[in-house]
């Protein structure tokens, strides 16, 4: 890198100077297309739910669903993401790959609505179906390791790929964190005529502390344990390369760092190592801390909010999957 003459030859203030002066010489751009909006549909309400630890967020209707879809795609909003909350839950997460599956039904009218105008990304887990509330299959009671059985959980992973795609899926997004899970999506999609089908693999998922809110509103908490077993712990960074590199083998099209602002290392250090696509998950956690805080007028929340979305754009995301989709939108 080139060493800057010192002061008084150098000075930076001089591109600071003014408005249009900063614009041009901005580094880190952010505008509306750059992110993608997570949305809830719950099977059996005929109204939006308030998430009330989400303040401005919904578990939807199929048709509350559909009016924030167009409404976001206005907004030049690209991508959404979205999760079901089915009615009915069971031990093996059946409503998952359910061909009336909640998610499977939103699928199909969103693709109706709107074609190929906005990506429709459809996140593959089993938390929100199952009725313990992990992300896979359990291994039987009474056997030797309690747990996830992460090659059963597999199986399943396939059945609900291919029903993903075959309902309207742009995307499929496996995210239980589950080893092989990139291999054996690709595999299923391309055995089921998908092929053209992407992967946005969920590479680096943290246990994190910021999911609470989210688990409110996918109602979908474990109901014993918690989800260290597979999660990756906070402290790994190495790790998470690891991964991501293993899902980019696997045939991962895109990867994803999640959360996002208290692992912007790893999101870098992701984007410059696997050289693909990468995206970041603005948690609900880090949506409920800034409403909180600017609530209270502790902060700003509209600078507070493109602040953190700007940071990161920064360490090197491409695509942001955030709650705070459609505010900044309003505002880009």
């Amino acid at each position: 890198m080139l060493t800057p003459p010192p002061f008084p030859a150098a000075r930076p203030r001089r591109l600071r100077r003014t408005p249009v002066l900063r614009e041009l010489v901005r580094e880190a751009t952010l505008g509306a297309g750059d992110l993608a909006a997570p949305l809830f549909v719950k099977e059996g309400v005929d109204e939006p739910v308030p998430i009330g630890s989400m303040p401005g967020h919904h578990q939807h209707s199929l048709d509350s669903l559909r009016k924030e879809a167009a409404e976001l795609a206005a907004l030049g909003v690209r991508a959404l993401l979205l999760f079901g909350v089915p009615a009915a839950k069971d031990a093996d997460g059946s409503g998952a790959d359910a061909h009336d599956g909640v998610v499977q039904r939103a699928l199909r009218a969103l693709r109706a609505d709107l074609g190929e105008e906005v990506a429709l990304v459809a996140d593959l887990c089993l938390c929100e179906y199952t009725d313990h509330g992990h992300c896979g299959v359990l291994r039987p009671a009474g056997g030797p390791v309690p747990g996830v059985d992460n090659d059963a959980t597999l199986e399943r992973y396939r059945a609900i790929a291919v029903s993903q795609a075959a309902a309207g899926a742009h995307v499929v997004a496996p995210s239980g964190m589950m080893d092989g899970q990139v291999a054996a999506v690709r595999a299923a999609l391309d055995e089921a005529g998908f092929a053209d089908t992407p992967v946005l693999a969920y590479a680096a998922k943290y246990a994190s502390c910021l999911y609470g809110p989210f688990r409110d509103a996918g109602e979908g908490a474990p109901r014993f344990g918690d989800r260290t077993g597979y999660q990756m712990d906070p402290g790994n960074g190495d790790e998470a390369v690891r991964e991501a590199l293993l899902d980019a083998a696997e045939g991962a099209d895109i990867l994803m760092v999640k959360p996002a602002t208290a692992y912007l290392d790893v999101l870098w250090r992701v984007k410059r190592e696997a050289g693909l696509p990468t995206a970041a998950y603005c948690v609900s956690g880090e949506y409920a801390m800034v409403k909180a805080a600017a609530e209270r007028g502790w902060v700003d929340g509209e600078r507070a909010m493109l602040e953190l979305l700007t940071s990161i754009r920064r360490a090197g995301a491409d695509l942001i999957v955030t709650y705070f989709a459609r505010e900044a939108a309003a505002l880009l």
